[in-house]
């Protein structure tokens, strides 16, 4: 293969890998038999020195991507060398080449059309640990689409590459993506040349969206001027697409029913995640890498266990912990019985709790913790029954797109249902609250679980004086009645803390209202959400599980 010029003294141009508007990528060789990558940017530099500005800022900037490989990270690809070719005085940046497909590869054939759950959580973790490694260090990619991003077939590991528009200027970038970038996955904001943290973390969100969907949520279907200016106002004033509706025309022919099926249940945190970093703003969506990161390995440890049988150790010492409180209070039960007479608590006509004066409240209240203890174990044990169908919670793991089966609604109904829930949530978080709240009602009205549970949250948090408490509860259970996740876990807490003033005091969110109690049930709901991989719930039960017994 012919050379078109010289990088520089014994680094061989072996030719192009791509083109593009931000630079081109070649294939290189250094003296021996060690390949790289050759990243050339389009600004060439006819002076090297404080004089040339471009000299000069690529100078900065390469000192940055320095600094990001002071400390190696498995999923940033290693920066090698960088510095100006001998023929043509452009810069360059010389990287490792890393063998393997990209992932845009990975979504054509003979692969399937859309990444597994499971394989989707991975590129998440690595690729979100990847934007916090470069942003601890104040160095933006801006570039990031799926042909940016290759699996390592020596490491299995997903690798970011090509940081070409990293140390561009703000001109060259601008001038750079209107007319060659990849439109598909660029943030509003890049369309006027602006960068921030949040602008990689947009691109993640699509990245993310295209892996569970087959497709990014706004594509381009010709090159041409016009096509381009379509998708950049879709980015800038569309709502994303029903992902739930695109992931199952797209499942592969090829799985089985069972795993169709299965590969449907999209917990919610990562249903939230990707729309959160689709958010036209850059201020409503996570605010860096290590923001994004933190959300997603705190919500994912339910879903990172790789056997079945780490799953269920984790369960084993959480039974041993019961079992050895459920003796002590055992126990303790055995010293209140001189007589006393267990009374459970007396319910009032709005359905809100009285509390009993007596003291043997603290007998029922024993009991309630035994029976909450029992049932915890009684999981236990049909968890080690099954638990060649505990690997990734995907049994009756219940996801958004299981939310609302009673409607029936169209694909295209389901979208507008979307949109009407995402306008609501800005138009809160822009303090036009009766706005929102009008939103929320129609759609409770229609049967929507999310909108039915954050119309009710509203109302028991005192944030909502359209409803009263005990119709918020009953609309709270309504939800939950129809799976939705969130309503689960906060009817579970509702029900075990009502009676802990200090909890409910330290949180300061339900001081409206007086919830009744139920451990037993408290505890049953919290399970079934920390069993589904809802992190908050598990905590809420681990807090109840050691919880003093005169509590």
């Amino acid at each position: 293969m012919s050379k078109v010029f010289t990088i520089t003294s014994g680094l061989e141009n072996m030719g192009a890998l791509k083109t593009g508007g931000q630079g081109s990528v070649y294939k290189g060789k250094r003296t021996g038999e060690i390949l790289t990558a050759i990243k050339l940017l389009p600004t060439p530099i006819y002076s090297e020195s404080a004089e040339d500005k471009n000299f000069t800022r690529f100078q900065n900037e390469v000192e940055k991507l320095k600094k990001v490989n002071e400390q190696p990270n498995p999923n940033v690809v290693k920066i090698l060398s960088s510095g100006i070719t001998e023929t043509g005085n452009f810069p360059y940046i010389e990287m490792e080449f890393i063998e393997g497909p990209d992932v845009e590869e990975l979504l054509q054939p003979p692969h399937a059309p859309v990444f597994t759950i499971k394989e989707a959580l991975k590129v998440a973790e690595q690729l979100s640990g990847a934007l916090a490694h470069c942003h601890r260090f104040n160095v933006k990619h801006g570039d990031i689409k799926s042909n940016n991003i290759k699996f390592n077939v020596r490491t299995g590991n997903y690798v970011l590459l090509d940081f070409g528009l990293a140390i561009m200027s703000d001109e060259d970038r601008r001038t750079s993506l209107r007319h060659a970038g990849a439109i598909e996955f660029m943030a509003p904001e890049q369309n006027e040349g602006r960068m921030y943290f949040e602008t990689d973390v947009y691109s993640f969100g699509v990245i993310m969206f295209e892996l569970l969907a087959g497709t990014v949520p706004f594509p381009l279907h010709d090159k041409g001027e016009t096509a381009r200016n379509a998708v950049m106002l879709a980015h800038m004033e569309t709502p994303p697409p029903n992902i739930f509706t695109l992931r199952g025309k797209a499942l592969s022919e090829s799985w089985s029913n069972e795993k169709k099926e299965n590969e449907m249940q999209l917990p919610e945190w990562m249903f939230s995640m990707i729309y959160r970093c689709l958010e036209k703003k850059p201020e409503s969506r996570f605010a860096s890498g290590m923001a994004l990161h933190d959300y997603i390995v705190q919500n994912s440890v339910w879903f990172n266990a790789k056997e079945s049988s780490e799953q269920v150790k984790l369960l084993k010492q959480e039974n041993k912990k019961l079992l050895e409180q459920n003796k002590n209070l055992q126990i303790e039960l055995q010293q209140l019985r001189s007589g006393k007479k267990s009374s459970l608590p007396q319910t009032s006509n709005d359905n809100t709790v009285v509390q009993p004066k007596s003291k043997a409240t603290k007998t029922a209240k024993v009991f309630l913790w035994i029976l909450a203890g029992l049932f915890v174990a009684a999981v236990f044990v049909y968890a080690l029954q099954t638990n060649n169908k505990l690997s990734g919670i995907t049994q009756n793991n219940r996801s958004v797109a299981q939310t609302d089966t009673s409607n029936n609604l169209s694909a295209e109904e389901q979208q507008q249902v979307n949109a009407q829930l995402l306008n609501a949530k800005n138009l809160w978080r822009d303090n036009n609250k009766e706005a929102a709240l009008n939103i929320y009602q129609q759609l409770s009205q229609q049967n929507v679980p999310q909108a039915m549970f954050m119309y009710a949250n509203f109302a028991l948090q005192n944030k909502n004086d359209r409803i009263n408490c005990n119709d918020a509860f009953a609309l709270l259970e309504k939800a939950n009645e129809k799976n939705y996740l969130p309503a689960t876990t906060l009817l579970g807490f509702l029900y075990a803390y009502a009676d802990d003033e200090n909890t409910l005091k330290q949180l300061n969110y339900y001081s409206r209202c007086v919830f009744p109690s139920n451990v037993y049930k408290g505890a049953h709901l919290l399970m079934e959400a920390t069993l589904q991989g809802d992190v908050t719930a598990a905590q809420w039960l681990d807090k109840l599980n050691t919880k003093p017994s005169n509590q």
